[in-house]
């Protein structure tokens, strides 16, 4: 059984955010919302509302297949949120938009890295997040700065850097 941080040692002086969990598969073990909003919580510098839905292999596999061409299911995908053109500017986004993760991919990869789930699934919520904000790894200079970034924050949680 996985270990998971208590959430009270972690709460103080975080933005505050809006979060829903949807779970469509139990295959694994899979956080609880309160270490999800811990997670988003950290990550972020502004009020904000998300989604996160936790999946199958099969669902993970058509959503990669669908949206990147990819036909497998990986571990995290972002679906960035973006207002229609020519809304008034006092109009502002809350919605940061959805994160698709796939439990069995996020248990085999933590088992295939010898790292605890809890790490992972931590590292890969806070990866999806990053990536709907603007970040990405498409170059070396940009992975490098999204790592830098991922790193500090699983710090923030006690969590070692996932790229040693």
């Amino acid at each position: 059984m996985t270990a998971w941080m208590p959430i009270d040692q972690m709460k103080a002086n975080l933005v505050n955010v809006g979060l829903e969990v949807q779970r469509a598969t139990t295959s694994v073990t899979i956080p609880d919302d309160d270490h999800f909003l811990l997670w988003a919580k950290t990550t972020l510098a502004k009020e904000c509302t998300l989604a996160i839905r936790i999946v199958d292999e099969e669902e993970g596999r058509r959503f990669n297949r669908e949206y990147r061409g990819k036909d497998y299911a990986t571990n995290v995908l972002s679906f960035p949120s973006e207002l229609p053109a020519g809304l008034p500017p006092r109009i502002k986004q809350s919605q940061l938009g959805d994160l698709l993760i796939c439990a069995p991919v996020v248990a085999h990869e933590a088992k295939g890295q010898g790292k605890p789930e809890a790490d992972h699934w931590a590292h890969l919520t806070i990866h999806g997040i990053l990536h709907l904000v603007g970040y990405d790894h498409e170059q070396s200079a940009d992975a490098k700065v999204m790592e830098t970034l991922e790193t500090e924050i699983l710090a923030k949680l006690n969590i070692p850097d996932p790229y040693l």
